[in-house]
């Protein structure tokens, strides 16, 4: 009988015998040992990280799923509370394998990335700042639950934030407007609260830095996220490429929409909606959009038939809207059970269909390279973002499944939304630079530096008479700002590589879905700029990299009418 995900056994870890195991490894790999005592510790210490993750992940995830849920939230402080006292021992652990005599035949046998990775853990973390690792923790779930708990009064109904998300694209405008309106309310009227939580995330972030010998937090959490072949001024310079080159183009595709909706000066609140007949969406509910996504994985490839039916097989997907359930999407793998997790919120617009390829691209990722090296089964985020976004483009022959009528429709707004994405992001991140080198801003003056950025890479955002995003709020609803710093940018880098698998899509086929297939089981076995060049794909940092990718993009745009769409 398959064990679904419900039967998931749960167990919180015994700390005090965790501890007192991982102890006796560290001492013992401090006496010298020969290789094969050594690699024997090893893989008992990855078996005793494998289970605590495990634990750990299942709290999280059924968490997330019902955060009113008295007893998970209890494990998820728990985990909140003593993460970072095992991340102690990790960093122990990652010290003795760099000092082992037999650091060589290690590097040989396991690859020398996780111990690139190791050196740059070690100089993020000390016993020291275990208690600020405990209140990030404790504010960025703070900030997950303030959002959870959002009761929207609307149109005579209460709606979660996700559930809201239909109304900023309905095709009354009225609508739209005061959607927009009722989700600033409810930001609005928590605004002091959200202020306090990110000013201290901004402080506690900030004397972690100072403490660990960074001169701030921008070089500190660009080694926490592993980041070995690129710094800021890569990054500064690729977002340079962004305003010259992608600016423009959404501007243009801005004018196109308006032309399209007939509005001479759009505002905020109409640039969710992309045609007057209405966004497209899926032409059926949640189950029947999984039995499409089934069917479509089964006809893409033996593997990702094979990969999907696994999950549906084991439900390791939850995808309705819910009372109670954290909002946004994400993919997690669990150890013990060899099972990567699908958590979304499907609200009825072509976002699901998103979900069911972005995630599933998480998903088939690591279950294609679920057995490596534990370092191993994820890449770092940027990379780990290809994977997922280049397979919303490989699903492409199947939109006609999930859209009939509005496929072309669809396909014009995956791109243009792709595109015009790559502002955005790079707005949030020149954002989040602009916040850690000026650590001492005040709210306010992190709003005026918001909207500044926000003027500059999306100049036709306009808030008419929404007056509390107009002083600078709409990152408070961008979660990766308060939970997972300088995340961000990489969804941009990994926009661009996937774009490159649009373009070799479009004229090769099977030659795409192969090479993305084996980059897939490469896992995170090599780092960002490794597995483009593996994978013979261009390296966005390069000048002219962002220009020359786009240009086959804005071509197809101009060759279909949307005017009768």
């Amino acid at each position: 009988m398959t064990q679904k995900f419900n039967d998931f056994d749960y167990k919180r870890p015994n700390l005090k015998e965790v501890q007192e195991s991982l102890n006796t490894i560290t001492k013992k790999l401090a006496e010298g040992l020969d290789w094969e005592d050594e690699r024997s510790l090893v893989i008992t210490y990855y078996k005793i990280m494998d289970e605590f993750d495990s634990m750990q992940t299942l709290a999280s995830v059924r968490h997330s799923i019902d955060t009113t849920d008295k007893f998970y939230e209890e494990e998820q402080g728990f985990y909140d509370e003593n993460g970072p006292n095992i991340q102690s021992f990790q960093q122990l652990f990652t010290q003795r394998l760099i000092e082992s005599k037999n650091i060589d035949r290690l590097e040989k046998e396991l690859g020398s990335l996780m111990f690139e990775r190791a050196r740059l853990s070690l100089k993020v973390f000390s016993p020291e700042i275990v208690e600020d690792l405990q209140k990030e923790n404790k504010l960025s779930t703070e900030y997950g639950k303030l959002l959870a708990s959002a009761k929207i009064p609307f149109n005579g109904e209460v709606y979660n934030l996700s559930q809201m998300g239909p109304f900023v694209q309905d095709k009354n405008r009225e609508t739209r407007h005061q959607a927009q309106l009722a989700v600033s309310k409810f930001f609005e009227e928590n605004e002091s609260t959200l202020d306090r939580i990110y000013d201290d995330l901004v402080k506690v972030r900030t004397t972690m830095a100072k403490k660990l010998g960074y001169v701030s937090f921008i070089p500190m959490a660009y080694d926490r996220m592993g980041r070995t072949d690129y710094n800021p001024d890569d990054v500064k310079n690729y977002r340079q490429q962004i305003y010259e080159d992608v600016v423009p183009l959404v501007s243009k595709l801005t004018e196109r929409k308006a032309q399209r909706l007939g509005i001479k000066n759009l505002k905020s609140y109409d640039l969710s909606l992309n045609f007057l007949s209405g966004n497209p969406a899926p032409k059926g509910n949640r189950e029947w959009q999984v039995d499409k996504a089934q069917k479509m994985y089964t006809e893409m490839s033996p593997i990702t038939g094979e990969f999907f039916n696994f999950l549906l097989e084991k439900e390791l997907l939850d995808l309705d809207s819910k009372p109670g359930k954290q909002g946004g999407g994400y993919c997690t793998f669990i150890p013990k059970y060899n099972a990567p997790f699908i958590f979304a919120n499907f609200n009825g617009t072509s976002h699901d269909v998103d979900v069911l390829t972005h995630e599933a691209g998480h998903a088939f990722q690591v279950y294609s390279s679920r057995d490596l090296f534990p370092e191993y089964r994820w890449p770092t985020m940027e990379a780990a973002e290809i994977h997922s976004m280049s397979m919303e483009f490989l699903a492409w022959p199947w939109m006609n499944d999930f859209f009939l009528e509005d496929t072309t429709k669809y396909k014009f707004t995956h791109l243009t939304s792709s595109l015009s994405f790559l502002p955005y992001g790079a707005a949030v991140d020149e954002f989040q630079h602009g916040i850690y080198e000026n650590p001492e801003l005040s709210p306010n003056d992190r709003k005026t530096l918001w909207r500044d950025i926000e003027k500059k890479y999306l100049p036709f955002k306009d808030y008419d008479d929404d007056a509390f995003l107009e002083k600078g709020t709409f990152w408070f609803r961008q979660g990766h700002i308060f939970s997972v710093p300088f995340y961000y940018i990489d969804y941009t880098l990994a926009q661009v590589v996937a774009f490159q698998y649009w373009v070799l899509h479009q004229e090769k086929p099977e030659e795409a879905l192969q090479s993305y297939i084996k980059l897939c089981q490469l896992g995170g076995s090599k780092s960002f700029t490794g597995l483009l060049e593996s994978a013979n794909l261009k390296n966005p940092f390069k000048s002219g990299t962002i220009k020359k990718v786009t240009e086959p993009i804005s071509h197809y745009l101009s060759q279909i009418n949307d005017l009768e769409l």
